[in-house]
């Protein structure tokens, strides 16, 4: 089993957790509530994203009519570079390098095929803010930037 650093999950998400659990039999380990994108992201166990969204997007659709809220799943990583690479799928991410400022904030740079920059960037930044919201929770990572 995949361990989460300590983070802090309020009963609003631990609900959530449990509606998509119940809902679909997976492992979800977190629960994000992304109010200024109006979406709520998951993540779910390695292996388990196909279960979470359910046979040609059921269940995403089942939890969205729920919650009223757009859902989100991305499957969980013990690494930064994986949980990049999860947040920015579909995106095929070639490489990441971390770099680090002499004030100590991280920085992660994503690179990504040309083709598929606006994918991983995502409509109005909404993947790429998933990517760093998730990588801020995790390992405290200040921006992500695709090129």
């Amino acid at each position: 089993m995949n361990k989460l650093p300590n983070v802090k999950i309020t009963d609003v998400e631990m609900k959530y957790i449990s509606l998509l659990e119940s809902i679909t039999g997976t492992a979800v380990l977190d629960c994000v509530i992304d109010d200024a994108n109006d979406r709520v992201i998951f993540l779910v166990k390695k292996g388990q994203v196909g279960l979470a969204v359910g046979r040609n997007g059921v269940n995403i659709r089942r939890l969205r009519k729920l919650l009223g809220k757009d859902i989100e799943i991305v499957e969980f990583a013990d690494t930064l570079e994986e949980l990049i690479k999860n947040s920015l799928f579909p995106a095929k991410v070639v490489s990441i390098q971390v770099r680090t400022d002499s004030k100590g904030r991280k920085t992660v740079v994503a690179a990504v095929p040309a083709n598929q920059k606006g994918i991983a960037i995502g409509k109005g930044g909404k993947n790429i803010a998933r990517a760093k919201l998730l990588a801020k929770r995790y390992f405290d990572v200040d921006s992500v930037i695709v090129q």
